[in-house]
């Protein structure tokens, strides 16, 4: 078995884990719920197994490299990353509602990368630019806030859809998570998110730097990195100094979660010195 065969069954995993959630929450059943939740698990060991899989393979290839250098390996870091965050959640809020919108994100990436004909799973050599051992950092804070970024995207609208509950209704809506903790939760993912990208943004820098002798050079992907960031800024701003709360702060983690999707995927259409993907 080599990492690329364990990546797509860790796709099947993921896969079974948020069809278990959606059961969960629709038909109100706790046993699909903890099922799901072991089933996440074990996709966060297959997907992690896969990376140092992929790792190894590396070396034996004599082109050994940390798998983050392109759109393959990318995603299925994503994944792990959305999962492991959502994990973290699920364990403090004791609701496993919110996996039903942020679990099948992590399969849509990963499926993406397992399954798609545009994105190639060969172990390739490092270009000259990713030779550096600010790759890792890098790859990594950057990652760490998108997960973050898209399970606020899933709680987003999870809030929006509980705004149109109607009262005294026992619907499939009455499960979610009251409103108020639903913004709160919001906001900690995006602050958390914010963080990280923040701190992916100045390692990414220091990278430029080392590599092509300028901290910044208006690329498609850093200046499209730079709009994210003041989007999330933006809301953060608005929260904490405005006031602002519920929808107004729901819109704009949506609307922030489309940059990064545009960041991480849009630009790369784009010729630029991230055109590798």
């Amino acid at each position: 078995m080599n990492s690329s065969y364990l990546l797509s069954i860790t796709t099947f995993v993921y896969c079974l884990a948020a069809v278990l959630y959606i059961i969960s929450w629709i038909f109100k059943k706790s046993l699909p719920g903890r099922l799901a939740t072991w089933v996440s698990i074990t996709g966060v060991a297959c997907n992690a197994a896969g990376i140092i899989m992929r790792w190894v393979e590396s070396y034996e290839l004599g082109i050994g490299h940390v798998p983050l250098s392109n759109m393959y390996e990318s995603l299925v870091f994503f994944s792990l990353t959305i999962v492991v965050v959502y994990l973290v959640i699920e364990c403090r809020y004791k609701n496993r509602i919110i996996g039903a919108f942020a679990i099948p994100i992590a399969v849509l990436a990963i499926a993406y990368a397992s399954l798609s004909p545009d994105v190639s799973d060969r172990i390739q050599p490092l270009i000259p630019a990713l030779k550096s051992n600010w790759l890792i950092f890098h790859v990594i804070t950057c990652f760490l806030g998108y997960a973050a970024f898209a399970i606020a995207f899933g709680v987003s609208l999870m809030y929006l859809f509980k705004q149109r509950e109607r009262e005294g209704k026992g619907g499939l809506l009455a499960q979610f998570p009251g409103s108020n903790v639903l913004d709160e939760l919001t906001h900690q993912t995006v602050t958390f998110g914010f963080l990280f990208l923040t701190i992916g943004i100045i390692t990414g820098a220091v990278w430029a730097n080392s590599a092509w002798g300028s901290y910044w050079s208006w690329d498609p992907k850093e200046t499209w990195s730079l709009i994210t960031w003041f989007i999330y800024a933006a809301l953060l701003h608005a929260r904490m100094m405005r006031g602002w709360h519920g929808r107004r702060i729901a819109y704009l983690s949506i609307i922030g979660f489309m940059a990064v999707l545009f960041t991480y995927f849009g630009v790369n259409l784009l010729p630029g010195l991230h055109s590798y993907g």
